[in-house]
């Protein structure tokens, strides 16, 4: 989430009108993520997220995205529900660009979570991926190994030293060659971050901004985690919190053995994943834009973590 997109009061009232709306008593940007621009507002009777899609979204893949918040929506998960406008329609127009208005969910994202978090964040991933699979719906995932290089590629190299593009290609040279054909799959929401989290009374309320779901192994999701909510403030792996998030995933679906067997080189791929992508950011954000760029590095650095792992016990030890 971010702000890209500036809107005043008249333009965000024009836009509530357009799904019967008319009460409107304030709104604020959303300054965490770097995706889209996306606002929280409030009526006198109600709350809602309006988002903003912008450049790296594709506008074919919106029906994708709204289809899969509707079915996780009716099949009772705990996620935004996109809004149908006077049309009957979940996209519309504001300022030229495609944009939606979702349910408002209660409780509030972590900056920290505790080892009973990821145990939790572990089962709510597995009962994803048990509703997803079952979905006739899909989308590729155009972040994944094949999109790697072509990221790197467009990243300017002068701000890098030479030693670390070296070792980018030999990283990126090692996954090529030692990625998985083939593991269960389906779909995934690929980036359960602590933001799109949230939380009451140490319960999960709600998982939002499903904006990079796609069709990936599962596996692959839990490697996000991992390097997303397993980690330390100083980079340093924290097994406690492994466990727990493995632990909690276990309880709803067993990883098979393959799964467990890749799941290291899956880790690496995911810190790399993330570590281009922010890297991209930091190079090419629009500096007027409100939005908060990320430390590439921390990924770099978790990325050379998983590389020396050679089992997925090592991860508990």
């Amino acid at each position: 989430m971010a702000v890209y997109t500036k809107l005043n009061f008249k333009e965000v009232n024009n836009f509530l009108k357009q799904y019967g709306i008319d009460d409107l008593k304030n709104f604020r940007g959303i300054l965490q993520g770097v995706e889209n621009t996306n606002y929280y507002i409030r009526t006198n009777s109600n709350e809602f997220i309006l988002t903003i899609y912008e450049k790296r979204v594709d506008p074919k893949d919106l029906p994708f995205f709204l289809r899969l918040l509707t079915n996780l929506s009716k099949n009772n998960f705990i996620s935004p529900k996109p809004l149908e406008n006077l049309k009957n329609y979940t996209i519309t127009k504001i300022k030229n660009k495609n944009a939606t208005l979702v349910t408002f969910l209660k409780g509030k994202s972590k900056t920290k979570l505790t080892n009973n978090d990821c145990f939790e964040v572990g089962k709510v991933c597995a009962q994803l991926h048990n509703l997803t699979k079952k979905f006739e719906i899909s989308r590729k995932n155009n972040l994944s190994i094949n999109n790697w290089e072509k990221i790197f590629k467009k990243i300017n190299k002068k701000k890098l030293k030479k030693t670390s593009k070296e070792k980018i290609d030999n990283y990126l040279f090692l996954l090529k060659k030692n990625w998985p054909k083939k593991l269960p799959k389906g779909i995934i929401h690929a980036d359960l971050f602590p933001d799109n989290i949230f939380f009451i009374n140490k319960k999960i309320s709600g998982v939002i901004d499903f904006y990079f779901a796609c069709n990936d192994f599962f596996a692959y999701e839990i490697a996000i985690c991992l390097n997303s909510l397993c980690f330390n403030n100083n980079s340093t792996f924290n097994i406690k919190k492994s466990k727990n998030l493995i632990k909690g995933y276990e309880t709803i679906r067993k990883l098979t053995p393959k799964e467990k067997y890749f799941l290291p080189i899956l880790a690496m791929g995911a810190a790399m994943r993330f570590f281009l992508t922010r890297l991209y950011d930091a190079h090419n954000t629009d500096k007027n834009a409100s939005v908060k760029i990320k430390d590439p590095n921390e990924y770099l650095k978790k990325l050379e973590f998983h590389s020396k792992i050679r089992n997925f016990k090592e991860y508990f030890i």
